[in-house]
């Protein structure tokens, strides 16, 4: 008989520790993201996920840094050579060190800024031309990155040139989408080369390109865009997506990197949406305002500066 009661006090427990409500579960993870992430802030893509803005800029930081050292022996690879004399070629169309016509009497050389040139790349080549075609030995270039790991990989190459510790070679870290150091009306040539479709805000970046060039001053940039052939395209993208990855995962042991490099390609604006941004930063268009290269593959685009009549 004493074991009836002791029965009715536990199975009374059971009953009350049932009917009690349960603690809700949390996601400690998803607490801190909705804590550290204002509702309100803007979101933009990384390859094809959709990142807030804040976030996007490491990001990228992260590939840059990760493909610094091999990246133009992977243009080789990925581009079976070609970006060399699409390189070769968009120089030559700028004929830098030639002259100016807002040139005034006691200007010599060109004062010309490449952005995202990192390792040297497209500087080196404009100063080549400069002083080798033009005979011109004042143009100088502010290779500007965002990257320290590229800029230190261009400081490095620039010990073979001509140009290693003279002032007409110059190395600067800075965000291209906000240049207070660069005064207004400054430029000569403003060059951004196969690296504005990482930048998070490319608005914010070609209205400061305006603003830093003087009236006159042309904005120049190569970058890849849309294929005008759907076979070429076909097969165009197949090797991007299929053989891009696999050669930065055997070359560079970075299979991620070159994975979102072929997915910002994708992601970046039609030749016509990118005039359009360019017109919208003010610049003049000069005829249809782009030139593709191999069917569209890649594309040089152009602006200038209105000369503002007194």
């Amino acid at each position: 008989m004493s074991s009836r009661p002791a029965w009715r006090a536990l199975h009374y427990s059971a009953k009350r520790r049932a009917f009690q409500p349960p603690t809700p579960y949390r996601c400690f993870s998803c607490t801190t993201r909705a804590q550290s992430k204002p509702e309100d802030e803007r979101m933009t893509h990384f390859g094809f996920t959709n990142v807030p803005e804040s976030e996007k800029e490491t990001r990228v930081g992260a590939v840059f840094s990760s493909v610094a050292a091999s990246y133009d022996r992977m243009n080789d690879l990925m581009s079976l050579g070609i970006h060399r004399l699409w390189k070769d070629h968009f120089v030559r169309s700028l004929n830098p060190g030639s002259c100016l016509p807002a040139m005034t009497a006691d200007q010599r050389g060109w004062n010309i800024l490449d952005i995202a040139g990192g390792t040297g790349d497209i500087a080196f080549r404009m100063l080549d031309h400069a002083s080798n075609i033009n005979h011109d030995m004042e143009t100088r270039v502010t290779i500007s990155d965002i990257n320290a790991a590229m800029l230190a990989e261009g400081r490095k190459r620039s010990l073979d040139t001509p140009y290693y510790n003279t002032n007409r070679l110059d190395f600067v870290e800075a965000n291209a989408e906000h240049m207070p150091h660069i005064p207004d009306a400054s430029v000569d040539l403003y060059t951004v080369v196969f690296g504005i479709r990482n930048f998070t805000d490319k608005q914010a970046a070609l209205n400061e390109a305006f603003r830093v060039l003087k009236p006159g001053g042309v904005f120049a940039c190569m970058e890849f865009s849309k294929v005008d052939n759907p076979v070429l395209d076909g097969i165009y993208k197949r090797w991007n997506f299929s053989a891009i990855p696999l050669i930065g995962q055997v070359v560079a042991g970075d299979r991620d990197s070159y994975q979102y490099l072929v997915e910002s390609i994708e992601r970046f604006p039609s030749q016509e949406e990118f005039r359009g941004m360019i017109q919208k930063a003010g610049f003049m268009i000069p005829g249809q305002g782009f030139e593709n290269l191999t069917g569209g593959i890649a594309a040089i685009h152009k602006g200038i500066k209105p000369i503002v009549k007194a």
